[in-house]
């Protein structure tokens, strides 16, 4: 009697414990949807050939997975909804060349194993559909001439109600699925992008509020890392504040810094000044407002983050905010006034400034962002018996930067390499290479320096690596932007727009420069005595290195 009741009992144990081993939670559950929604949009032929409306797919599967308890459950639900798309006939010409070099850093179809979630039944499918996908042009994504792509035929939902939750996952693993196949940088991100998911699903469905939904789109976005990431709706410009300061604050020896005036009377009137050190806003110090934040700032590096969170930090809808800030060693407590834009630009007047000139030292200096094509051959006349040339890159350069090489380097020299989606098999990239230069005479023999900083993004750091191939240069400065190449701008939902890094930029040995930044060879930064003294030190540290 004993032996049998403890057979008993042995039999009620292992079979809850089976029992619970088949239990899956509704965020793996919702995970899982999402990427099997996701990897269909792009693999399976009928859907990437767009026979479906797949965003009605999505909001008729959710509340099946919904009511899933388990393992068998969810992928019986899972199984017929493959099923009902149709049949996929073998597909024996899709072959992967072996003279193409790919970049699989971003590539990850492993989840097709997860046997928490998926029957073998499920996984097989799934691979299936991977043998056999969708070759040639997609409904929902499109390659242009140059290797770009285009996010396409989307549907709008502009007119979308965000208390509905089956909208705002939708939001979700549509952008969360862009980012998975299509973003070049994915394997850099900080956080894991599967981890990404998990964390912004509960996010994502417990909004409260009109705010709260845009503020967790805006969040969304900065996981990437990525600063050519931008978000911004009229509830997101609201919470960060519609008024401002009428100056310009950055981040100077870690400490947030006047650096600026954007307007000379009403900086005045509130007696700022540059390089007044700001400690406290509104009794909070400038760290604490940084760690509420961040989650909030996009940017690939650290220093393109300081950028934008002076804005998020010194913005507000009040009209007065309340310093605390160190001038000269001394401490002042003062109330701000802030001001709408157009007031504060209405009053700014810019000075002209020169695309080039003649400084000191007969030494040539040149501001890419004034200089235009037309004024480059004569200014390089000007420029013959210079024994150096400063090339300023902490402004957006125009389009100037081909022509302007022409005179540095003497020979072809490959300078990077750029990565493309490969949407015969979304989420693989391929390498090509770019070359620079021209087999001539070199026209000009003297030093080139380059100067780059926090600003110098995209175009600019394109210049960089191309002028870098140059035959005499030395680039100073700091880490730049870290977001080179073009740009993928694309809705996420309702007309809310926003962009990535859409092509993945390399040096020639293989080095990222998303994130990092162009490689410098002597670093040089302001410091706040500079700023006060109106010195410009890394363009003096520039002057010192061509007079040495």
């Amino acid at each position: 009697m004993k032996r049998a009741t403890l057979l008993l009992f042995t039999i009620l144990i292992l079979g809850k414990m089976s029992f619970g081993q088949g239990e899956i939670t509704q965020t793996k559950k919702l995970m899982a949807t999402a990427k099997v929604w996701g990897y269909l949009k792009y693999y399976h032929p009928r859907v990437a050939d767009g026979e479906f409306n797949w965003d009605e797919q999505l909001f008729e599967i959710l509340p099946k997975v919904s009511e899933t308890t388990d393992k068998k459950e969810f992928s019986n639900i899972i199984l017929k909804w493959i099923e009902s798309l149709g049949s996929i006939r073998v597909n024996d010409k899709i072959e992967i060349s072996t003279e193409i070099e790919y970049f699989d850093k971003n590539f990850n179809l492993t989840w097709f194993n997860d046997t928490e979630l998926f029957t073998q039944e499920v996984s097989d499918k799934l691979k299936y559909i991977e043998k056999n996908r969708h070759q040639g042009s997609q409904y929902y994504v499109t390659k242009n001439k140059i290797g770009t792509l285009s996010i396409t035929n989307e549907l709008k939902h502009n007119n979308f109600n965000w208390e509905d939750e089956n909208i705002r996952l939708l939001a979700l693993f549509r952008y969360w699925n862009i980012i998975e196949y299509f973003f070049p940088y994915k394997y850099q991100t900080d956080v894991n992008w599967d981890v990404v998911l998990k964390k912004m699903l509960p996010t994502f469905l417990n909004c409260e509020s009109k705010t709260e939904f845009h503020l967790a789109l805006l969040e969304l976005t900065v996981g990437i890392d990525d600063s050519h990431t931008s978000l911004m709706t009229k509830e997101i410009r609201t919470y960060i504040g519609t008024k401002f300061l009428p100056v310009e604050i950055n981040f100077i020896e870690d400490q947030a810094v006047i650096t600026k005036i954007k307007n000379d009377s009403l900086a005045k009137l509130n007696d700022l000044r540059v390089g007044d050190i700001i400690l406290k806003l509104n009794n909070k110090s400038v760290d604490q407002l940084f760690s509420e934040k961040i989650k909030y700032i996009s940017g690939s590096n650290m220093n393109r983050k300081q950028i934008y969170l002076t804005e998020f930090i010194f913005s507000g809808n009040s009209d007065t905010c309340n310093f605390i800030f160190s001038r000269s060693g001394e401490i002042f407590n003062k109330d701000i006034a802030r001001y709408n834009y157009s007031d504060i630009k209405k009053l700014h007047k810019n000075k002209e400034v020169e695309s080039y000139r003649i400084i000191e030292s007969n030494i040539g200096y040149i501001n890419m962002g004034q200089l235009e094509l037309a004024q480059i051959s004569q200014m390089m006349k000007s420029f013959k018996n210079t024994k150096g040339i400063i090339i300023d890159l902490r402004k957006y350069p125009k389009q100037t930067v081909s022509e302007l090489s022409k005179y540095f380097t003497s020979e072809n020299r490959e300078f990077k390499k750029m990565l493309y989606p490969d949407i015969n098999y979304p989420g693989r990239f391929i390498f090509s290479n770019s070359q620079v230069g021209h087999s001539r005479k070199l026209k000009y023999k003297g030093e080139v320096v380059l100067l780059v900083n926090e600003y110098t993004q995209s175009k600019g750091e394109h210049a960089a690596m191309i002028l870098q191939k140059s035959d005499n240069v030395t680039t100073i400065g700091s880490q730049t932007s870290g977001a080179d190449g073009p740009v993928l701008k694309f809705d996420i939902i309702g007309g809310f727009r926003t962009k990535i890094s859409g092509l993945g930029v390399f040096y020639e040995d293989n080095t990222e420069t998303q994130r990092k930044g162009i490689k410098i060879d002597i670093i040089a930064k302001p410091t706040i005595n500079g700023v006060i003294n109106g010195i410009d030190e890394v363009l003096e540290r520039a002057i010192e290195h061509i007079n040495e």
